[in-house]
């Protein structure tokens, strides 16, 4: 519960006065402007390369974006790439007038999901197309149930959908949702970019790792992770460095991990080259710096698919890592086709995990032949934001 309640109590003060913070920081501006929204940080990462292609594309339009939950919006609400950044007021009619009369987008543009009722028909019934992009749709979802229509008549208001893979394009088709096109998951170009871009010095890393010894990146770990992750941590104690970034950064959860290594365990923010020499453990306690952690990975385990859902494995892939997760992954399309591939093993327990792992450990030509095929899949993905840029001119209204 801790961790919910500092987030609830920011969900509730962003939006007090809020539609009035609107209006007063938009203010007149006599730019024309396009509407991004994201429901997180995660699809924030996802739209990224959008946002960045759309502001180079078109420098004289200005970019509004708004963001559903405090994790997006508390960690990105000074980002330089969009001129605006807000939370999404409440999705009820009068509010979605007062956010168009303020606002006046000329676009809007939805990231992955979040299909807002009356903002998506306030934006119809002014003629501003909205569509969205990387979607991903699966026969459960209630769009495709019997009683779903409320919701299909919700995806009927998209100007156009821009799906992540065919089989999500043709499920829509079923349902009668013609307005639609492959253009792919924008994720793999941002996963892309952070893996070409120049290297960010981490001192503490560099350290951390000088003596060359094989590296386990954990990222994004749960407590329901450990049960599996602990043993082969203590299987491969002296052997293996483990850099772990917890989901959670708050003082139970880094504690909960350094009581069951006692002496192992140096945290990011406390690291000295001492410390960091004679730990096997590096516990990252800060929030941002996972996604450059990767590259100094030989392994992955990423956390979350013991629990509601497997996180960002892209990340990882793009370094070429072979990845291991749990058992909650199937809504996440880049998981099964890596698994399919062989460049990825989802587990259900310890035993699976070192099942999994120690062919790897004992054949380096195999980790290397994986790491070939992963970074070939990554790269053979990209280009989705290409495709949608594209395709904009004919949907943005003039």
């Amino acid at each position: 519960m801790a961790p919910f309640v500092p987030r609830a109590a920011a969900w509730v003060a962003g939006r007090r006065g809020l539609l009035a913070h609107i209006r007063q920081t938009i203010g007149s501006d006599p730019a024309p402007r396009v509407w991004f929204h994201c429901a997180s940080l995660g699809e924030f990462e996802q739209g990224r390369p959008l946002l960045e292609a759309y502001r180079q594309a078109y420098p004289g339009t200005k970019l509004v974006l708004t963001f559903y939950s405090p994790s997006g919006y508390e960690i990105r609400k000074n980002w330089p790439g969009a001129d605006y950044i807000f939370y999404l007021p409440l999705d009820t009619q009068r509010n979605a007038q007062a956010f168009f009369d303020a606002v006046q987008p000329r676009l809007v543009v939805f990231v992955k999901y979040e299909f807002w009722y009356h903002f998506l028909n306030e934006a119809q019934r002014r003629g501003i197309p909205s569509i969205v992009v990387s979607a991903i749709f699966r026969p459960d979802q209630i769009f495709f149930k019997p009683w779903g229509g409320f919701f299909r008549s919700i995806l009927r208001k998209f100007a156009h959908i821009f799906t992540q893979n065919e089989s999500a394009a043709q499920l829509l088709r079923t349902i009668g949702i013609t307005q639609v096109s492959v253009a792919g998951d924008t994720r793999f170009d941002t996963v892309v970019a952070t893996a070409a871009a120049p290297l960010r010095q981490l001192p503490n890393i560099e350290t951390f790792v000088a003596d060359g010894v094989p590296v386990l990146v954990a990222g994004s770990i749960w407590p329901e992770d450990l049960p599996a992750l602990t043993p082969l941590m203590r299987d491969y104690a002296g052997r293996l460095r483990i850099i772990m970034a917890t989901h959670e950064i708050d003082e139970a959860t880094l504690k909960t991990v350094e009581l069951n290594w006692p002496g192992k365990v140096v945290r990011y923010s406390k690291a000295t080259p001492e410390l960091l020499h004679s730990a096997s453990i590096l516990l990252i306690d800060n929030i941002g710096l996972l996604s450059q952690l990767y590259r100094y990975g030989h392994y992955a385990y990423i956390g979350g698919a013991f629990g509601k859902g497997l996180h960002n494995t892209l990340e990882a892939a793009a370094f070429g890592l072979p990845l291991f997760f749990g058992p909650n992954y199937r809504k996440f399309q880049e998981a099964v086709d890596l698994l399919e591939r062989g460049l990825a093993f989802s587990v259900s327990d310890a035993n699976e995990l070192s099942h999994h792992f120690a062919p790897l450990w004992e054949d380096e030509k195999r980790r290397l032949r994986i790491q070939d095929q992963m970074l070939d899949y990554v790269h053979g993905q990209a280009g989705a934001t290409r495709t949608i840029m594209a395709a904009l001119p004919g949907l943005s209204a003039s």
